[in-house]
């Protein structure tokens, strides 16, 4: 039998709905680490469908480093407003900008490709991923400047 608060749980670590961790509990047999793997292959196969769809909102961030040496404008792009107007859409894009003052990519692709600095685990690309899964919707890095004095 699987217990709200192994629910719960599930649901803190990964943020995706309590229907998806019920879902990868009942598929693992109660067990947590399963049931994470579970729901990030899941997400990968969700990312890669959802892959086509058009991105026609999003947010633009900008973040400067206290040093002020530093500054990064991007523009990260989702379906719809409702999802970029939400708080963690706009944290995931300010993780995004900080990580691109921090590691200079020179292109989406190789920022795509780049260990996260937050962790070292996943990939940028990975992150990404993990948020289409959560959002339930495509998101893409449209583009991004790095300015530097």
């Amino acid at each position: 039998m699987i217990t709200s608060e192994q629910i719960k749980q599930l649901r803190d670590k990964t943020g995706v709905s309590v229907m998806a961790c019920k879902k990868a509990l009942e598929e693992s047999g109660g067990d947590a680490e399963k049931a994470f793997a579970f729901l990030a292959e899941r997400g990968l196969k969700i990312a890669e469908a959802k892959s086509e769809r058009i991105t026609k909102a999003g947010v633009i961030d900008a973040y400067i480093h206290p040093t002020k040496q530093i500054g990064v404008l991007l523009e990260l792009r989702s379906e719809t407003d409702f999802v970029a107007k939400n708080s963690e859409f706009q944290a995931l894009s300010h993780d995004i900008s900080m990580h691109i003052a921090a590691n200079c990519p020179d292109d989406v692709h190789e920022l795509m490709n780049q260990q996260f600095i937050k962790n070292l685990d996943i990939t940028v690309g990975d992150y990404i991923k993990e948020a289409i899964q959560k959002f339930g919707e495509n998101i893409e890095i449209s583009r991004f400047s790095r300015f530097n004095v």
